[in-house]
């Protein structure tokens, strides 16, 4: 049965937003009091938070699937629909988000940290919300859109101030357990420990947390044994703690070749840019099991050997507890250091930001044309989040809706932008990724460069009617009264003749 999962790969599908709706205010004495369609609501977003009491992704390796609430519809009399419910995911302290190309998204390092990783479709306009000052009573309400959905990886690394790291059954697990009140498995057989334990130690004024690495084992940094799955723990660490056997039955192993086999390893471990290779952070050495007499006469053996290589080298004994107490105020003095240190680096860094006036891009357009295909099939994609939202929330089965696209699209410079690109009525342009929304172009002549539509040298303009102005409407009305005037004139003059009486 699995017991502790550290890395897992998670689906997520956040709520879509509900359509808006499309009515009209219906009264006794006004059937047509105007719209009053109400919104829909927004989709639920999913939300990752860092909570302290979790301690393991297992429950996300047996449900990898999440799903938000989608968003109401709109409804008539103005009633906006519900906001879909959002759903919280607690993880962790310590867990790495990684997008599905393995860029870091977030890392969890204190509690309470919240990364919202998918969020929720927007609800659509109703017919109310759209009505203006020449539109009163639209006959279209806008559609909802998706929420997002989004393949993420969840990594835990263990946060812990000491790493103890050492060959399997070196007495790792027997030491946490005796420095501190964790209830590690321990057992006499190797990769007794499965998953990284946690234990908190306290000498006098010193708190510092350590963690129990699985063992490690040579070829351990290219997949063999258990040590690659776990190496990650130890990248969090601010100290190293060599946890060498000195009564190991294994002729073939010693204290010295042990801890060159496990450096050997931790050296061959990449850490993430930024961060303090392994072996570059401070360094402890515990001789441990000297409570047995050849123990006891090895550690004596090989100490001046590792004082030698620079090392602080005590004699343990995870069963008797000797030499405990020593270890935990060195392991705390070097704790409390490294903290100062990140502190005031954390310090320092956040004055440089402060300082650094943030610059606003030269630029931002809101769309992109990409011209596909040759001269016969020439297609024009217009690639953006503004266009691509909008064409999501077109009702294309309502004519008026589909004429509000255009104006939308028209009022961002697309047209223009279409003129520019090369492309004359007719030509095929699609909206959005992949197979999208297709339309024949017809240009209007509200476009900056309108004159550019059509073959070199030519105006569409000129082909069509001239609008009458003001002074040549005036004209024409004067030019008919006095036609009429001319008229009751002669009408005047044939019944004075006599041609006719009244």
């Amino acid at each position: 049965m699995v017991a502790f999962v550290d890395r897992v790969q998670v689906f997520l599908a956040a709520g879509s937003g509900g359509n808006g709706c499309v009515s009209v205010k219906r009264e006794k004495f006004r059937p047509l009091a105007g719209s009053d369609g109400g919104n829909g609501g927004d989709g639920g977003n999913i939300t990752l938070v860092a909570d302290p009491q979790i301690t393991t992704l297992l429950e996300y390796h047996r449900r990898p699937h999440l799903s938000a609430r989608n968003g109401s519809y709109g409804a008539g009399d103005w009633r906006n629909g519900a906001h879909g419910e959002s759903l919280t995911v607690p993880v962790p302290v310590g867990t790495v988000v990684k997008d599905a190309s393995g860029q870091t998204l977030v890392d969890f390092t204190a509690a309470g940290q919240e990364y919202i990783a998918a969020r929720g479709g927007s609800g659509g306009l109703g017919n109310s919300a759209l009505a203006s000052a020449k539109r009163k009573a639209p006959g279209f309400a806008l559609l909802g859109t998706s929420g997002a959905e989004v393949t993420l990886t969840l990594e835990l690394k263990s946060i812990a101030d000491v790493a103890l790291v050492g060959y399997p059954s070196a007495g790792k697990s027997s030491l946490i357990a005796a420095m501190s009140a964790a209830k590690p498995k321990i057992a006499d057989y190797p990769f007794t420990t499965l998953h990284p334990n946690l234990g908190v130690v306290e000498h006098g004024e010193y708190r510092y947390t350590i963690a129990d690495v699985p063992g490690l084992i040579e070829g351990a940094s290219r997949g063999k044994g258990l040590g690659l799955d776990f190496l990650r723990h130890v990248e969090r660490c601010s100290v190293l703690l060599h946890v060498l056997d000195c009564a190991t039955l294994e002729v073939d192993r010693d204290p010295l070749s042990d801890l060159d086999v496990i450096r050997a390893e931790l050296a061959a471990y990449p850490v993430a840019e930024g961060q303090t290779p392994l072996l570059e952070r401070p360094q402890l050495v515990a001789l441990n099991k000297i409570d047995i007499p050849d123990g006891a006469e090895l550690a004596e053996f090989v100490t001046a050997e590792l004082q030698a290589r620079g090392y602080r080298v005590f004699p343990v004994s995870a069963y008797t507890r000797e030499g405990l107490r020593e270890l935990g105020y060195a392991l705390g003095e070097i704790v409390a250091a490294e903290l100062a240190a990140r502190l005031a680096e954390t310090a320092q860094t956040e004055r440089t930001q402060v300082s650094v006036p943030h610059k606003k891009r030269a630029h931002e357009s809101g769309f992109a044309i990409k011209v596909e295909g040759g001269d016969d099939n020439r297609l024009y994609r217009i690639l953006g989040a503004k266009p691509e939202r909008w064409v999501e929330q077109t009702d294309f089965t309502n004519d008026e809706a589909v004429g509000y696209l255009a104006d939308r699209l028209n009022k961002i410079g697309i047209e223009e932008a279409l003129v520019k690109a090369g492309a004359v009525a007719g030509a095929a342009v699609v909206i959005g990724t992949g197979e999208g929304v297709v339309f024949d172009w017809e240009p209007t002549l509200t476009s900056a460069a309108e004159a550019q539509v059509g073959a070199r040298g030519t105006d569409n303009r000129f082909d069509q009617a001239d609008r009458r102005t003001n002074k040549e409407r005036r004209k024409e009305y004067h030019e008919w009264m006095d036609a009429k005037a001319a008229a009751r004139d002669e009408l005047e003059r044939a019944r004075e003749g006599g041609m006719w009486e009244q």
